[in-house]
């Protein structure tokens, strides 16, 4: 929702110019998948690698974002919706910064990965499915919050999820 209240300030330093001091160009990599099926780890190992080259980086990983920023979302369908709004506009900053912005989130749902997708240019937004078995997440997980659907008994933890939908590859 926009305010009338308010005006959007058009700074002089542009997204351009960040992107020629830091010598890479700015995009958001949207991690997916499962809990457990790697999408911090493989974030963190790909923001290490290009940290090393020299680029301007940052991870929002799901769980250190409901901490803080969303911390008074609970995982009802309602609540999810608005954390992956709230991530997308935060990656849409990052991005207009001149940084590679990494997220690692379930986001189950393909709407909300396609509205984040909407707020930026086609070539700012690669999404990145982590393809893992849910036996392989459930292997992984250091806590009890992936289970068959007719074992969840709440809706408050991520494993409360819909399925996870995939984005479609073009042919």
């Amino acid at each position: 929702m926009h305010s009338a209240n308010t005006v959007q300030h058009r700074a002089t330093v542009s997204r351009s110019r960040r992107e020629q001091l830091n010598r890479h160009r700015s995009v958001i990599l949207w991690f997916t998948g499962l809990s457990g099926s790697g999408k911090s780890t493989v974030a963190h190992a790909v923001e290490e690698e290009l940290h090393q080259a020299g680029c301007r980086t940052f991870v929002f990983d799901g769980d250190n974002v409901r901490h803080g920023l969303c911390a008074n979302l609970s995982f009802s369908e309602d609540d999810r919706h608005e954390n992956i709004r709230r991530i997308g506009e935060m990656a849409k900053l990052f991005l207009e910064a001149g940084v590679i912005a990494m997220t690692a989130f379930i986001s189950p749902f393909r709407t909300d990965r396609e509205r984040v997708r909407a707020l930026v240019s086609e070539n700012d937004f690669i999404e990145i499915f982590c393809d893992s078995p849910l036996a392989v997440c459930e292997e992984r997980m250091s806590r009890d919050c992936i289970k068959e659907p007719a074992q969840v008994k709440s809706k408050t933890t991520p494993a409360s999820r819909p399925p996870m939908k995939p984005r479609s590859i073009p042919t």
